[in-house]
């Protein structure tokens, strides 16, 4: 499983599973039923247009210009969802740049010329080939344009990370939390969880005898109100700096 690490802008790393490629061909495998039922209706509004007009080369005209949806199907889907189409929207995966920020129309244009090489010509091995060997399961057209498709099934939520919402006119108590790094917050608050959840009181001592000893500070609040606090006080320094 390959895994796409983004930093925040609070130095937070986020790992987003980069999707397999199975989950890939699914995706495009949705996208082209989609193609089928177009193509079914477009045949039958030609046969309309045959009844309608005696001229060959207007029905076929007008056949083209009714095709065109699905020629630029993967181009317009992607700039106008985020990076996604029907099949990707279904799997739940997006296609953003490999440092994870947000892909570009630039970006989306070099995917959808790029899908000539990668899927239409020898019937998609070479792009399959390319997502294969690739560490970040890149097909041709994303090595070019220097973009991923990530999952967006588990998104990682605030209570997984050091971000806590803090209200403006919060008033920190311990003023030396500033000596905690990221690292150290985050296994703060993930030792402070797993001892909650599991009523472990005594980790939870533990924890809070450690954070003491580092921080260099005494309190008469209750282990939990301690780590909270220490906490809480963290987020207020980081996010304010």
């Amino acid at each position: 499983m390959a895994n796409l690490e983004i930093n925040t802008t609070q130095n937070v790393n986020l790992d987003y599973k980069i999707v397999s490629v199975g989950e890939r061909i699914l995706a495009f495998l949705i996208d082209l039923f989609l193609f089928f039922v177009y193509f079914y209706i477009v045949e039958l509004a030609t046969e309309a247009m045959n009844m309608a007009f005696s001229d060959n080369w207007t029905v076929f005209g007008l056949q083209q210009l009714l095709l065109l949806p699905v020629m630029f199907y993967s181009l317009y889907m992607h700039i106008l969802f985020n990076g996604r189409t029907v099949g990707k929207m279904a799997m739940k995966t997006r296609v953003v740049k490999v440092d994870g920020s947000p892909a570009r129309w630039s970006d989306y244009m070099v995917l959808w010329m790029l899908r000539l090489v990668d899927i239409w010509i020898f019937l998609g091995s070479i792009g399959l080939l390319s997502i294969i060997f690739s560490d970040k399961r890149q097909r041709v057209g994303d090595h070019a344009a220097g973009t991923v498709v990530i999952s967006t099934k588990s998104k990682v939520k605030i209570s997984h990370t050091i971000l806590e919402e803090i209200a403006e006119d919060y008033q920190p108590k311990f003023l030396n939390v500033t000596k905690l790094s990221d690292k150290d917050a985050r296994l703060i608050k993930e030792t402070y969880f797993i001892a909650m959840k599991s009523n472990d009181f005594k980790t939870l001592n533990a924890l809070r005898k450690k954070v003491e000893s580092v921080l260099e500070t005494s309190s008469d609040l209750y282990d939990k109100q301690y780590i909270d606090t220490v906490l809480r006080d963290y987020n207020h320094f980081t996010q304010n700096m």
